[in-house]
């Protein structure tokens, strides 16, 4: 449908259709469009025109755009820096209302509860994180340390980067956690011996490793299940 998305019929436009129907109504473009908001005049497409586009470009994938760089949604003709970063922000938003925020003293019941705290944020990244989780006497979460990012090696996630938050907080047990950006949590070989190394560095100190879980795409990894701790 030509012209600006003033101009054509209350019933069809975005904002009017929301209000009428719910999101659940709107395409993706039409949602696409009201977080862009206007379209572009040099091209004369509208803010619906600029959301297909958007899809289409990204393989009509939404979490390919989702994970997008600025610079890639930018390069799209018709999407100025305000519009990328209205966008990105808009699946920051929907990215953090999804992911349940980790607790001081949320006790540690199962490798399930892990993984649904890591999911979303992992789930979309290109990065691989690891982490440790520290827990007092009754399993209880104290808090969450970040050891490193990027590709896992045995000279970046050291026992010494790993333990001594767990010292400092007094911390009685950990779990380790990482994510596989390829979405597959099946354990490396180097996962299985960077793992058995804390292991043992935390059988010195009086800390043990409860488990070990790698966040994949929708499934997850865990150690003590697969009898590999």
């Amino acid at each position: 449908m030509g012209g600006g998305i003033k101009e054509w019929p209350a019933d069809e436009r975005p904002r009017e259709k929301m209000q009428k129907n719910g999101a659940a109504g709107l395409s993706d473009a039409e949602l696409l469009a009201l977080v862009i908001r206007s379209g572009d005049p040099g091209t004369k497409q509208s803010a619906i025109d600029l959301g297909r586009e958007l899809i289409q470009h990204f393989s009509g994938n939404l979490r390919e755009l989702a994970v997008a760089d600025l610079s890639e949604i930018c390069a799209i003709k018709g999407m100025g820096l305000a519009k990328a970063t209205s966008v990105k922000a808009a699946f920051a938003l929907a990215s953090r209302f999804q992911a349940r925020k980790l607790e001081r003293f949320d006790r540690f019941t199962s490798p399930q509860q892990v993984f649904d705290y890591f999911h979303h944020e992992f789930r979309d990244s290109r990065k691989e994180y690891f982490l440790v989780l520290l827990l007092d006497g009754k399993n209880r979460i104290i808090r969450r340390v970040q050891i490193s990012e990027g590709s896992l090696n045995q000279s970046i996630v050291h026992p010494r980067e790993v333990y001594l938050p767990a010292v400092k907080e007094s911390a009685a047990a950990i779990i380790l956690v990482h994510n596989h950006p390829t979405g597959d949590p099946a354990a490396s070989s180097e996962d299985i011996a960077i793992t058995r190394r804390l292991k043992e560095a935390g059988e010195i100190m009086g800390i043990k490793v409860l488990d070990h879980i790698i966040v994949g795409d929708g499934e997850y990894l865990s150690f003590v299940e697969r009898g590999l701790l």
